[in-house]
């Protein structure tokens, strides 16, 4: 392969490129109004060629390594490439195009070379070590977030394979081309899937039990793919949320075999040669590297330190978690005209039926289900009442809406948000968030957080946050309206935005949620539990058109209700976060040949775990893990849990002096929110809690004590 020194990438880019300069809009916001698709690839190319230029300046600079000429140097350069690149790769997976998409796959390798050309320059590496090794004697004193930034530079010119001899760093840089292009090709595939796994209903009696605004969006849905009829689109994950309103059990079982098929039906969409090369060619690359597997690798970069520790915390949930499920299936199958359903015998329930049996139980054990919720849980009403009220008595941030700016596609919302002003003084812009809520066939499952500028006073930006979901969209001038894992995950997606929003750190590399995988999660997952504060809950939780509150007898019995089902959701992401273990902790001639060997090889892996529930499969398979195969989290879907030990102890922190206040949002805010990766997120959580992390809370709100 071609590295990136011999390549010749030019630096020019015609001035007429939207990226060719900083933006002018408010907080460097991308233009969007004028980038289209042919400026992107131009102008990563040129930018990579610019910042290689850079580097190779500070590789050679005759004078003595220093933190201006070497650190900061490095930190300011790739401005250009910065500017387009997170523009493109926002863009990408939540507007998607054909061109998009091959521009992805082309570049894919570029970048895989473009850093490793960085990582693995002997001359820079020398450069930087000299800084490490004058800190090491005291011969060079550092401030604290400088010393850190020097000790992770170090740490990632050790995993890019610095040390190697050279036959094995063209090796490396081979293994990492390709790992890259493989990715970007499981999500094409994973997309394309989704797509082709939506089920179509033609008669409407099948729909019955469906709301009326999901109704309607399933019909505009199919008309808007020139289809007659409507259209349940697939979430990302296994187990889709129509199931608990639908009544027909076929159409409950056709949309359950629909999305558990997506990734292995044959055909151009079929992911298993993909992620099978994926694992085979990361644990090479983990080997090379010097690591027993490539999960190794991950975990030692990660505050869990090593695989040992992660598969600990997972075996120690797991029989508590499945025994909980399967009480929890024993209750649902006594539910008048249950089948005793799944294969698994008297007891159990069929997947398909879990949701629907469960409004079930819930109605008659709480009087609650998702179809009563749903009237009094409106979008815009969860956003201004919910969302942004929860940041402003925490933080003292207000919101108001930019309809002068435009983001990648017209459903996206941007919002100025403002820091609470000194006495006598105006508010104090912020920073810019971005808000997509709704599902289209162009956007990939999930939901997510990214940034296209991130904060930091070396270059004096502030930051602006892009939160995506998968919302139905309902017909032109019907509310949106939500069932309730829908408002947790929007207050979990914002708890991310935060992250980036407030911090207030020195360097870029450092901003907001460049922290360690199984760190990330955490203040996303802490700011979920503002959804459940009664005074926020009652405050969005009102009828779209009556006005009328949600009775408070719902609101109490929602609180007293949240322990049931987490026998469910604690088994369906445990097993996935096993599964991801299973494929990253295999050697490569370990790795299955045959396509027809992966889903074999996932069901002994849950079956060793512990875990192969059928009622209850996991969140994620293995041909539609986005996660892991075309996403970031490859052997790190453990931090979801990981994270949660550290949230649930600050829930406890947080009762413990006195709940949603300015004192405890601004402590928060200052002692770890606005720290970012300056320096040992784990320090930043001990400073918050006065100790480290305490795992009770935890197995108390999971019902596994």
């Amino acid at each position: 392969m071609t590295s990136i020194h011999e390549t010749t990438m030019s630096t020019e880019l015609d001035p007429a490129n939207p990226f060719a300069a900083p933006s002018g809009l408010p907080y460097e916001l991308p233009d969007y109004s004028v980038i289209r698709e042919e400026h992107y690839e131009p102008a990563i190319i040129a930018g990579m060629a610019a910042h290689r230029a850079e580097v190779e300046a500070i590789a050679t600079d005759p004078e003595p390594a220093t933190v201006e000429n070497t650190l900061e140097a490095l930190e300011r350069a790739g401005q250009l490439l910065g500017r387009a690149a997170t523009a493109f790769y926002n863009q990408l997976p939540s507007d998607s195009t054909p061109g998009l998409e091959d521009i992805q796959e082309r570049l894919a390798p570029l970048f895989a070379a473009h850093q490793d050309a960085i990582l693995m320059d002997a001359r820079l590496h020398e450069r930087v070590k000299s800084l490490a090794d004058a800190a090491a004697a005291g011969a060079l004193t550092l401030e604290p977030d400088t010393a850190y930034l020097l000790e992770k530079l170090m740490t990632r010119f050790k995993r890019a394979g610095i040390a190697l001899p050279g036959a094995d760093q063209e090796k490396l840089r081979d293994l990492n081309a390709r790992i890259t292009s493989l990715q970007a090709g499981f999500g094409r595939k994973l997309l394309a899937g989704a797509n082709e796994a939506s089920v179509l209903v033609t008669d409407e009696a099948e729909l019955a039990g469906l709301s009326p605004d999901a109704k309607a969006g399933a019909k505009a849905a199919a008309a808007a793919r020139g289809q007659e009829g409507w259209l349940l689109e697939m979430q990302l994950f296994t187990h889709q949320n129509v199931l608990a309103s639908l009544q027909d059990a076929g159409l409950r079982a056709r949309v359950q075999e629909a999305s558990m098929a997506r990734g292995a039906t044959g055909g151009e969409n079929d992911t298993r040669e993909v992620l099978l090369e994926l694992a085979r060619l990361r644990a090479e690359r983990a080997q090379l590297l010097g690591y027993e597997h490539h999960a190794a690798y991950i975990a030692a970069d990660a505050t869990a330190g090593t695989t040992a520790a992660v598969s600990k915390m997972l075996a120690r949930l797991a029989p508590a978690a499945v025994a909980n499920a399967k009480r929890e299936a024993s209750e649902l199958a006594k539910v008048s005209g249950a089948s005793s359903g799944g294969e698994g015998g008297p007891g159990t329930v069929a997947a398909a039926d879990w949701s629907y049996l469960n409004e079930a139980v819930r109605k008659e054990r709480f009087n609650l289900d998702d179809a009563a919720l749903r009237p009094y849980l409106e979008l815009e009403r969860l956003v201004h009442h919910g969302v942004f009220k929860a940041a402003g008595l925490l933080f003292g941030l207000s919101f108001a809406e930019r309809t002068d700016l435009q983001g990648y596609h017209p459903d996206v919302r941007i919002f100025e948000v403002f820091d609470a002003p000194e006495p006598g003084e105006p508010n104090t812009g912020l920073g810019l968030f971005l808000a997509d809520w709704y599902t289209r066939e162009s956007k990939r499952g999930g939901a997510w957080m990214d940034s296209l500028v991130t904060q930091n006073h070396l270059l004096g930006q502030k930051p602006v946050v892009v939160n995506n979901l998968n919302i139905v969209k309902p017909p032109a001038g019907e509310p949106t309206l939500l069932v309730w894992d829908e408002v947790t995950t929007l207050f979990h997606e914002f708890g991310h935005a935060l992250h980036g929003l407030l911090s207030d750190v020195r360097y870029p590399s450092q901003s907001g949620t460049s922290v360690p995988r199984d760190f990330v999660e955490y203040p996303s997952q802490v700011n979920e539990m503002w959804s459940w504060e009664p005074e926020i809950l009652k405050s969005f939780a009102v009828h779209h058109v009556t006005g009328e509150p949600m009775p408070s007898e719902w609101v109490d019995t929602m609180l007293a209700s949240r322990i049931w089902g987490e026998g469910f959701a604690t088994t369906e992401y445990l097993a996935a976060a096993l599964l991801d273990q299973a494929w990253h902790q295999l050697a490569p001639s370990e790795v299955p040949a045959s396509v027809e060997d992966v889903l074999p090889f996932e069901a002994a892996a849950l079956a060793a775990a512990g875990v192969d529930f059928e009622s209850v499969p996991p969140r994620y398979r293995t041909t539609y893990f986005n996660h892991i195969f075309g996403g970031g989290y490859s052997a790190g879907y453990y931090s979801y849990i990981w994270s949660e030990v550290l949230d649930a102890d600050t829930v406890e922190w947080y009762a413990e002096n006195g709940g949603l206040t300015r004192e405890n949002g601004e402590a928060f805010r200052r002692k770890l929110l606005a720290r970012g990766g300056s320096q040992d997120p784990l320090a930043s959580f001990e400073d918050l809690r006065g100790r480290p992390a305490d795992i009770a809370p935890l197995l108390k709100r999971r019902g596994l004590a």
